[in-house]
């Protein structure tokens, strides 16, 4: 996510790269998307933006919040610095705070049972390996433009899996 446009100045600010990622659900579990709004920055100016979107038919919350985290780390094509800015708690507690004593417990928790979504934050913990990341907790729905931006990629992503109410049934009536 180079600014290809012309090279930078000598004097400009290094280039930061920021992700703002959501994680969103329909009943829980249930129907869920997951959405990233990834900006390359120079100073103040964005230079680059990339509006990243998936889901699933039957998952949970914090899957898709760890689906966000994984997929704006997985978009980047070389090493990079990132901020990661989500208004998940249990995205940031868990990869600042809890998966090292996890990994020490063999993937269980204080309580000695298995991690729930273990392949999710092993595969997090992959993606974020071959980077320099930084992870910023912000209040969800609190009028952060881009936190809103992710929150609206991530009920776009959910939206595909979401049914019709009264669909099925018209399809029975046929």
């Amino acid at each position: 996510m180079a600014d290809t446009h012309r090279p930078p100045a000598a004097d400009s600010p290094p280039l930061e790269i920021v992700a703002f990622t959501d994680g969103a659900c329909s009943g829980n579990p249930g129907p869920g998307g997951w959405g990233v709004l990834l900006q390359a920055r120079r100073g103040n100016r964005i230079v680059k933006e990339r509006e990243l979107k998936g889901g699933a038919p039957q998952t949970t919350n914090n899957r898709m919040e760890l689906m966000a985290a994984i997929a704006a780390l997985e978009a980047l094509e070389r090493p990079s610095r990132i901020t990661i800015v989500t208004d998940s708690a249990y995205l940031k507690g868990g990869i600042t705070e809890w998966m090292q004593k996890w990994e020490r417990n063999g993937w269980r928790t204080s309580g000695k049972k298995p991690v729930r979504n273990e392949e999710l934050w092993r595969r997090l913990q992959e993606a974020a390996r071959r980077h320099e990341v930084r992870w910023k907790w912000v209040k969800g729905h609190a009028g952060h433009a881009e936190n809103e931006r992710a929150d609206r990629l991530a009920r776009e992503g959910m939206a595909p899996f979401k049914r019709r109410k009264g669909a099925e049934g018209a399809d029975r009536e046929r």
